[in-house]
């Protein structure tokens, strides 16, 4: 029953990319040459949601209600809300920010899953590979979206 809970979770976080799509406003927007393609998006997430749930579970199973649990917890909230603020609010700001709070979740879990489960903390390595770079794209698109398209203030 706990890995099912742990599947439904996942994929609650997960829904939020399918209710907050980037549609024709991300489309519009200028974007650095090494964004990934589209298709990368659903591939990249499928795979390291199944590893998210893993991960969560293996943890529950092995220790409970503990600090790598509650950075799970706090990983999978600060997932969740990205798409909402992006693309359903179009505050890649605060984006940014929620972005930076799941970066340092995501490594709290790693850092004190360790103890616990290492393959539970190996699962959240290419996670946090991934997040670093949205984040870096989050921070790219912002950066080029704000400032006058000549360079000038």
């Amino acid at each position: 029953m706990a890995a099912v809970t742990f599947i439904v979770i996942v994929l609650i976080a997960a829904s939020s990319g399918a209710v907050f799509k980037p549609g024709q406003w991300y489309e519009t927007l200028r974007k650095p040459s090494w964004t990934p393609p589209k298709w990368a998006f659903p591939v990249v997430w499928s795979l390291l949601y199944a590893g998210i749930a893993y991960a969560g579970w293996s943890v529950w199973t092995l220790a409970g209600w503990s600090l790598p649990l509650a950075f799970w917890c706090a990983q999978i909230v600060f997932n969740a809300m990205w798409s909402w603020l992006f693309f359903g609010l179009r505050r890649m700001d605060l984006a940014l920010a929620d972005i930076a709070l799941l970066w340092i979740s995501i490594l709290g879990f790693i850092v004190t899953a360790w103890p616990v489960s290492v393959i539970s903390a190996l699962l959240f390595i290419p996670y946090i590979a991934w997040v670093s770079t949205a984040g870096m794209l989050n921070y790219t698109v912002l950066r080029l979206n704000t400032q006058p398209i000549d360079g000038r203030a």
